[in-house]
């Protein structure tokens, strides 16, 4: 609660503003609480209220606020103050409201974002005028000895009117006449003075009024770059670097006047001593200019406003206010960065810190935390709106620092390296089961595919739909985690060189078969089987697919189930169930495809239905006989085979002696493991047709594989680390997995980069983490290992499980392994994650996992061509099936006879391989994928063991931090230098930072610290051959060569605008020229035409009136000789 009174106000005596004042929308966020638009009730004005939330150590700093507000307010250049109110609230705590005046023109940074978005710079005379009305404000405030403390851009509003007001006095400090001088280091970093932070480290140190003299300075700069400088640094490193750096100006000072340069120069002197007063500031001739253009700059400045409003709100920076009073450091209570967004920033870096700030965030939703350039995540167990496309875009090409850290940055961090360094990409996500991998692997695809931005919209919505399908047979609902995926998946999506999605990948790694045949208590099996149980119920083809409508199949009967209704009448199994069914129809699947994908289904729901019964020979032989033909027939019909060689293959077994053909009966026993072995394997391989399916229908288009090598960002979700109340053959599998990516990450982050400080002769210091090497030998050498041992132990068909352990126990001479007292079939391990214990009964049974080779020969018999094709194809090193890419429904009428040349038992498990020997193999492959691409880790963690919201056990959590290294993480982040990178590259690289396009500048240590230095970093080493730097150097280097780069691009496209301009008015003056010339040539030949024409036609004239003269002389004479005759 609230205290009731200050040192001189008694809070709860001012009115309620429940009566007076009616909430609109929340516009911003103060010092210490949110800012909301407020109407007036009883005249309809509105106003702006600062509502201050309940705490417990601001009291001094509200009656601050107050008394200032309520002295100084009747400034035009200060905000007003229309009072303070008390509201009661019992059930969330009670609140204070201050009641301020609206500046519905936003604040002067908004509005300088608003120019650079529109290409454009603020006018000096506006900024100017802002400036001087800011002066004025503080001269009125130093004149009643008070300092402001936090002069920004935010903290300088504007009215619709053109009215520039000074705001937020959260952190203000008000002098007496006996105390002119303080000495606490508050404000926001980037603003802060030099000798307001050299409080912080210096308790003999003090400042007075003139260090709002500094703050304008940088808020000046603000007004003419946007941002204010050291912008794109850490906010604690920012306080490092101002008292020792050179004043800061104006990025490109020649494109702005001499007295906004000397201004500037004067604000950020940094000997506060010589540095002016406000006063004298007022005086200055940049200042000074505008005198008698007052009320013409303010009609333009509400101009500006106008138009800023009109093309909305810009985007806001996120600079966090810092707080040191009597020696303890803390932030403005509401602001968005309140918990540390690096953990490798902490001053004090101990394990309660850390949780703390874990905590902390994880109260208010913010479930990401940096730790240099590794993301933890915090299961939410709850929706956050955090994820939607508006969030997406936020994430896009951004600075580290201008989000809240997120998993979208993660995917952009790692595609943008993809891009910049023309190399592959691994995301490992890492952590135990239900800490929330496979939801991180969801959101890192989206993010991705948007940044792909797929050439057509249907890949990308094919490789949305990926992750649902797989996860729908891969996953299942366990103990701790209701959403738990059962098997390792490396999904690698593909892009060109120019980062353009073209496809994907998918390798899958150890799927737990097992669990198709039975689940221990609590526990579900994969979730397929209860999707098309609900869904085919609704349908109404439950019959189509021979399976009950009353009794649960055997291998869905658990506690969960006890009748079919109770899965059948599931709307959320219903709803998935056309989830699925549409992922299917997106990727490409075909209709008959999805039909058979059913019926392989069904049929191993309807093979575990299958019942055996004991039969006694005449030879007193145990024979087994099923007891229930109706489950042998649905499933027989199902797979397309004969009912009758169905049963023989599962009732005996043919052993080849010398050339001649046994045929022995299967006892009860035998019978029904052969029956689980082919349920296992059906549903096994099946998974691997759908994945491989799912990589034929994503693959690249050839045109575009042959014209680019493209590039690869791969997702690692593997099954997370495992200790249940009884662990088995499948937990010990998962935690060797995780013990194998433990090390991979204590390699990347630890080993090799403290072996490369020794080569390269950096001196740093030596972090010591926890090397879980011994134990990986432990478990993966030959031939004393653990699966070793277990391998050998399987091969021998009279061993049992209880010789198994005795060989351990015999064998494993390691302190990560023990033999608890009295417990036969029990041992222990010392996992990285902690102790664990593991009954070994059915170790060996699960080990050996085969299939029968008189199975494999019935199933490629049978006429569906699916099924033919599961059991045609040899499996690989990883137990996988590679099926040979075709179209299985291409050609009905085609020869498929499934006869590959492979004898059945390379399709088994029969040969020499076992689960151990695959699970060995799987890590290798798994771990050859993941060295290939540069690494970004998400570690995420798990709040609590009961899978509620807002639920945070810092022992738990606690707990998880050790084991995951994150300590040390952090302490190697902030000592140590993540990024190496030889010389050569480097230079390749960044060498436009420095250099001119068209310059070769040498390999050499010179020329790489040149680079640096152009680029204005410290803190980085050069070695004997690579250049060292900090996580957050390469981001900032990034950046700039993208500037460079677009700044290139950009005069580029000028010269080519200027050089098309220069020819097509070439080609234009050509083109009239030649019109001229055919115009003359034209009109020339036209007036030849009619001269030839009137000169034909005179000389014709001059015939015919010859002829005429001629003619009329000739009757002439012919009238004088012979009158009477032509009479």
């Amino acid at each position: 609660m609230l205290p009731l009174t200050g040192k001189t106000i008694i809070f709860d005596s001012f009115p309620d503003p429940s009566d007076t004042w009616e909430i609109i929308e929340t516009i911003g966020k103060g010092t210490y609480g949110k800012v909301f638009k407020v109407l007036n009730k009883k005249n309809g004005s509105k106003a702006a209220v600062k509502i201050l939330d309940p705490v417990h150590d601001i009291d001094e700093e509200i009656e601050a606020e107050y008394n200032i507000l309520k002295a100084l307010s009747d400034h035009p250049n200060v905000v007003k103050f229309y009072g303070m109110y008390y509201k009661k609230d019992v059930k969330n705590g009670d609140q204070l409201w201050l009641v301020l005046e609206l500046c519905n023109g936003g604040s002067v940074t908004d509005l300088v974002k608003g120019f650079l978005k529109r290409g454009e710079r603020m006018n000096e005379l506006i900024i100017a005028y802002i400036l001087r009305e800011a002066l004025m404000g503080l001269q009125h405030l130093h004149e009643n000895k008070t300092i402001h403390r936090d002069i920004k851009g935010n903290n300088i509003l504007l009215t619709t009117e053109g009215g520039v007001k000074l705001v937020d006095f959260g952190v203000s400090a008000q002098l007496t006449s006996t105390r002119l001088r303080r000495n606490t280091s508050v404000g926001t970093p980037f603003w802060m003075a030099p000798e307001v932070i050299a409080c912080e480290q210096q308790l003999d140190s003090s400042y007075d009024a003139r260090c709002d003299a500094w703050s304008l300075g940088i808020t000046a700069i603000e007004l003419g770059d946007g941002d204010p400088p050291l912008a794109d640094l850490h906010p604690m490193r920012a306080l490092f670097k101002i008292p020792r750096n050179p004043p800061p100006t104006l990025q490109q000072p020649e494109l702005w006047s001499p007295e906004f340069n000397d201004f500037i120069n004067k604000c950020l002197t940094k000997d506060y001593e010589k540095r002016p007063t406000v006063s004298t500031l007022l005086q200055h001739d940049f200042i000074k200019q505008i005198e008698g253009k007052e009320n013409v700059l303010q009609r333009q400045l509400m101009e500006f406003i106008d138009v800023h409003q009109q093309m909305g709100v810009t985007e806001k920076a996120r600079f966090e206010r810092i707080h040191t009073k009597k020696g303890n450091y803390s932030k403005s209570l509401v602001s968005n960065q309140e918990e540390v967004d690096d953990l490798a920033t902490l001053e004090v870096l101990d394990e309660n810190t850390v949780t703390e700030q874990l905590q902390k965030g994880y109260a208010k939703d913010q479930i990401y935390t940096y730790v240099g350039d590794i993301l933890i995540a915090v299961n939410p167990f709850r929706n956050i709106d955090i994820y939607s496309s508006q969030h997406s875009k936020l994430y896009i090409g951004a600075k580290r620092t201008a989000n809240p850290p997120h998993i979208f940055a993660v995917a952009d961090i790692g595609y943008q390296s993809m891009v910049t360094y023309n190399s592959d990409q691994c995301i490992v996500i890492s952590g135990e089961s239900g800490a929330g991998k496979t939801q991180s692997a969801h959101l890192l695809v989206q993010q991705l595919t948007v940044l792909g931005k797929a050439n057509n919209r249907t890949l990308q919505e094919k490789i949305l739909q990926v992750n649902n399908l797989v996860e729908a047979f891969g996953n299942a609902g366990t103990i701790i985690n209701d959403n738990s995926s059962r098997f390792g998946k490396y999904l690698e999506m593909k892009f060109t060189c120019g980062g353009t999605v073209v496809g994907a990948q998918i390798s899958e790694y150890l799927l737990e078969k097992s669990r198709v045949v039975h689940q221990a208590v609590g526990e579900k099996n994969f979730h397929i089987f209860y999707y098309i149980y609900a869904g085919l119920a609704e349908k109404k083809k439950l019959a189509h697919y021979k399976l009950p409508e009353y009794r649960p199949p055997r291998y869905l009967q658990n506690d969960h189930f006890r009748i079919v209704q109770d899965f059948m009448n599931n709307s959320f199994y219903k709803s998935q169930f056309e989830l699925i069914e549409q992922c299917f129809k997106v990727i490409g699947f075909t209709l008959e495809e999805l039909g058979s994908v059913y019926s392989v289904l069904a049929a191993i729901l309807n093979v575990g239905n299958i019942e055996f019964s004991a039969v006694v020979s005449e030879h007193m032989i145990d024979k087994s006989n099923i007891s229930n033909p109706v489950a042998l027939e649905n499933c027989a019909s199902l797979l397309c085979i004969q009912a009758d060689e169905l049963q023989e293959a599962l009732t005996s077994h043919c052993v080849v002696t010398r050339g001649e053909t046994i045929i022995r009966p299967n006892t009860v026993e035998k019978a029904t493991d052969v029956r689980d072995a082919m349920a296992k394997a059906l549903y096994g391989r099946l998974f691997s047709w759908i994945v491989n399916r799912i990589n034929t229908l994503l693959k690249p288009d050839k045109h575009l594989s042959e014209n680019d090598d493209g590039l690869n960002i791969g997702i690692l979700d593997i099954f997370g680390f495992e200790n249940f109340k009884k662990n088995s053959f499948e937990q010990l599998c998962i935690n060797i997995a995780n013990e194998q990516i433990q090390f991979y990450f204590n390699q990347h982050v630890f080993a090799w980069e403290q072996n490369e400080y020794l080569y390269e002769g950096v001196d740093a210091r030596v972090i010591e983490y926890e090397d879980n090497r011994p134990l990986l030998d432990m478990f993966l050498q030959k031939p004393m290992g653990l699966l070793s041992l277990l391998d050998e132990e399987s091969r021998f068909p009279q061993a049992t499980d209880q010789t198994l352990v005795e060989k351990f126990e015999d064998n494993l001479k390691s302190k990560y392994f023990w033999r608890p007292k009295r417990v036969d079939l029990t041992f222990g391990i010392y996992h990285y994650a902690g102790k664990v214990l593991y009954n070994a009964s059915g170790f060996l049974a699960k080990n050996r996992d085969t299939l029968p080779a008189d199975i494999v020969l019935l199933l490629r018999s049978s006429e569906n061509n699916l099924t033919r094709q599961l059991v045609t194809h040899p499996l690989t090193k990883t137990g996988i099936a590679v099926v040979v890419i075709f179209l299985v429904f291409s050609n009905l009428c085609g020869d498929h006879s499934g006869d590959t040349g492979h004898h059945p038992r390379e399709t088994t498990s029969m040969k020499t391989q076992t689960v151990a020997s695959y699970f060995r193999y799987s890590l290798m492959d798994l771990l050859s994928k993941m060295v290939v691409g540069q690494p970004h880790f998400v570690r995420c963690i798990k709040p609590n063991n009961d899978r509620q919201a807002n639920k945070f056990d810092k022992e738990k959590v606690l707990v998880q931090l050790r084991y995951t290294g994150i300590l040390e993480t952090a302490r190697i982040r902030r000592q140590g230098y993540s990024h190496r990178i030889l010389f050569a590259n480097f230079i390749k690289r960044y060498y436009l930072i420095c250099y001119k396009t068209n310059d070769d500048p040498p390999v050499s240590p010179e020329t790489c610290a040149a680079i640096l230095e152009k680029a204005h970093l410290d803190n980085w080493v050069l070695g004997k051959t690579k250049v060292f730097l900090k996580y957050y150097h390469v981001e900032q280097l990034n950046l700039m060569r993208k500037e460079t780069v677009d700044m290139i691009i950009l005069i580029q496209a000028y010269v080519r605008g200027w050089l098309g301009s220069r020819r097509y008015k070439k080609i234009k003056e050509q083109r009239e020229q030649s019109a001229i010339k055919i115009q003359s040539a034209y009109r020339g030949f036209v007036a030849r035409k009619e001269y030839k024409n009137a000169k034909h036609n005179r000389k014709l004239e001059e015939y015919i009136t010859k002829f005429q003269a001629s003619k009329n002389c000739l009757l002439s004479c012919l009238l004088m000789c012979y009158p009477y005759t032509i009479c």
